[in-house]
């Protein structure tokens, strides 16, 4: 079925209809053709120290050629358990290079978590940082993994400060609990082991098509039970293409300097994952690795000894560094694209960033089950709009009622989308997938949304999120977007909790910016801004909300808390 597509005529110049998604066949081409073209140039930086796109191509080789000595099949899944730091840049690439698929895990998992995507997954192979082995220590047993490597924060790092970074990891900030692996379960081999081990052995280029499977993307469960999106490297290659062809205007007025990005949302994280890693591989540029993006501080300091031109980040840290009197401090004129994605991006939040860096934050849109960008806008709007924009080239999006019939412009519905970064399905669960691909090959995304006459998109909200407050819907974005434009409000979560008069009623959580603010205060506020039913019943005042590691406020889990009580 055909739709009709009337964002293309709102395209920013030079941007094309379409990507041309058959360019690679697979990602480590791609990934080969970056490591050539760029060789010289820096691709990571971390700690102040920096690694050429050749040393990583050298080490990521040399890791592949472990990875195939240990007889791991073509396809066998590897998980990778680390933040931002050069160990994972280097496994990425050598997981692929071998012929194997990624497994990215959140290293604040707790065992019951790691345990289910370790099975689920059916991973064979671990590289994790020291600093979580006490987690895979508690369920390696269960799970089928039979070879463990084990990375050290310092590791990638010149002598000798690789001996200081890991004394004081260690010994200082006692960062590493105390394990102990069992042996006799999994092969157990430091990661500058394995480097070596691998540098002895053959490594043979696999034979990869464009329909083998890349990735095991699973879901954040902030929505249900953790599933694991099956990403092609056809899926990958395309986001890729997609979002070089949107970035490449803006990009291009910075001529041919190598480009430096800031690397604050963690590489296991679908958005990271794609615009950082992969996109600064395709594009050349250097990726600012930082492994803690709440230590404010730390980033602040990291950030000053670089001129940097793109910032992609979730709206928790585009606030809470605009926030920081330090980061005003930053030089900030080479900053071309800041670019907003992962949950909404804030009013409040997006006026204040710009006005400190001069940088509008673009928001994008998109999911793990999209590789992940399905939407953005043009990047050279100057203003918050509150929308996620138009739909990539090759993009379509289709706006849907509860029977999958398609509304007119203007009907409010469920987001869906088709294009060749969709992905497969969700792993060995054909029964999730058939519950959200449609028949003519539409994702349905969860998510209520409106598209207007241009083409461009707006969510409503999640639809499991909505309010319905005496029959009315009330959509917690809109409450929050709102509350947050108050200048004694530093974020907030709306979420519904039961009424026996209303059904429910909207309870609001917030973290407050002054600390004067009153309820009565916030609640007159909200009357001027809200309709009756709307304006929240209940607040309370919290120190902090709680978030996924990638800074998503978890609605759910203050929903549960109500529950229990």
């Amino acid at each position: 079925m055909t739709i009709s597509q009337p964002w293309l005529a709102s395209y920013e110049p030079g941007v094309p209809h379409q990507i041309n998604p058959g360019e690679y066949s697979s990602l480590v081409d791609l990934l080969d053709q970056s490591f050539k073209q760029f060789a010289k140039r820096d691709m990571a930086a971390f700690m102040d120290v920096h690694w050429t796109f050749e040393q990583v191509d050298d080490l990521s080789r040399a890791l592949a050629g472990y990875f195939q000595s240990i007889g791991l099949a073509k396809g066998a899944r590897i998980a990778l358990m680390m933040p931002n730091v050069p160990q994972y840049v280097v496994a990425i690439a050598a997981v692929l290079r071998a012929g194997y698929v990624v497994v990215n895990v959140n290293p604040l998992y707790t065992p019951r978590e790691l345990e289910h995507q370790l099975k689920d997954s059916g991973s064979e192979a671990i590289v994790i940082l020291e600093n979580f082995a006490t987690t895979l220590q508690e369920v390696l047993p269960r799970t089928p993994i039979k070879s463990v490597i084990l990375a050290s924060m310092g590791d990638m790092l010149p002598f000798p400060k690789s001996l200081l970074v890991n004394f004081v990891v260690r010994h200082v900030k006692k960062m590493v609990p105390a394990f102990s692996l069992p042996t006799d379960k999994a092969k157990v081999l430091t990661f500058k082991d394995a480097l070596a081990k691998g540098r002895s052995v053959k490594y043979t280029r696999p034979s990869l098509k464009a329909s083998d499977v890349a990735f095991l993307q699973y879901t954040g469960g902030t929505t249900g039970v953790s599933k694991g999106a099956t990403l092609l490297h056809s899926n990958v290659v395309a986001n890729i293409l997609q979002n070089e062809a949107w970035f490449k205007p803006e990009l291009a007025k910075l001529g041919n300097e190598p480009l430096v990005a800031v690397c604050a949302l963690p590489l296991y994280h679908i958005f990271s994952l794609t615009v950082c890693y992969f996109m600064g591989a395709r594009m050349g540029s250097m990726n600012i690795l930082i492994p803690n993006p709440r230590d404010l501080p730390g980033v602040i300091k990291t950030l000053k000894n670089y001129r940097v031109n793109q910032f992609p980040a979730v709206n928790t840290l585009f606030n809470a560094l605009a926030n920081h009197p330090d980061f005003a401090q930053l030089d900030f004129s080479g900053l071309k694209v800041s670019m907003g994605g992962g949950m909404a991006v804030q009013q409040a939040t997006a006026e204040k960033w710009k006005k400190v860096t001069g940088c509008a934050i673009v928001e994008g849109y998109g999911l793990s089950e999209t590789s992940p960008v399905a939407t953005a806008n043009r990047l050279d709007n100057t203003e918050f709009n509150g929308s996620i924009g138009f739909p990539l080239p090759s993009t379509e999006i289709a706006i849907m009622d509860d029977d999958g019939k398609h509304l007119e412009i203007g009907g409010v519905g469920e987001i869906a989308i088709r294009g060749p970064q969709v992905m497969a399905g969700y792993w060995q669960r054909d029964d999730e997938t058939a519950k959200v691909m449609t028949a003519d090959n539409f994702f349905r995304t969860g998510d209520i949304g409106v598209m207007d006459a241009s083409g461009q998109v707006k969510i409503v909200d999640r639809k499991k999120d909505m309010i319905l407050v005496s029959g009315f819907n009330v959509y917690p974005n809109e409450v929050e977007q709102v509350v947050n434009l108050h200048p004694g409000v530093m974020e907030c979560a709306a979420v519904g909790v039961p009424d026996d008069k209303s059904g429910e009623a909207v309870k609001l959580f917030v973290v407050r910016k002054d600390s004067t603010l009153t309820e009565a205060q916030l609640k007159a506020y909200c009357h001027e801004q809200l309709t009756g039913y709307k304006c929240p019943k209940h607040i309370e005042f919290r120190n902090d909300l709680p978030k996924t590691n990638v800074g998503k406020i978890l609605r759910r889990e203050l929903r549960d808390e109500k529950k229990a009580a």
